[in-house]
């Protein structure tokens, strides 16, 4: 069963940088609309940034500046940026994606989740 991979999480200190990845786990399924979500212990899941097939991309407010979203189309991934984090930016990081197969096929996808964690 296709799903979403994710890789990039870990450790930082406050005022560091991680980048996170996200490709599908079977290649034919090509990633359309692809954002990336997170969520906080005890808080609901939120999102942070969407990115389109085209490029377009869109910011939570309380990441614009610092995180930037992008997409490779060659390599099927979409990668989140995160700069200068800060300790409330601690959660598990999650991909969603509307992908499609040769056949048109299109599916939502989730990833398995990164834990990200900002020291201060």
């Amino acid at each position: 069963q296709v799903q979403l991979v994710e890789s990039g999480g870990g450790l930082v200190q406050a005022g560091g940088s991680l980048r996170l990845s996200c490709a599908a786990s079977d290649s034919i399924f090509s990633l359309k609309d692809t954002g990336w979500y997170r969520q906080a212990p005890g808080k609901q899941r939120e999102l942070v940034a969407l990115i389109s097939l085209g490029g377009s991309t869109n910011y939570d407010d309380s990441v614009k500046g610092r995180f930037t979203i992008s997409r490779d189309n060659a390599k099927n991934t979409v990668y989140l940026q995160m700069n200068s984090l800060k300790p409330e930016d601690t959660a598990v990081y999650y991909c969603n994606a509307h992908a499609a197969d040769p056949n048109d096929r299109y599916l939502e996808l989730w990833g398995q989740g990164t834990l990200v964690t900002v020291s201060s």
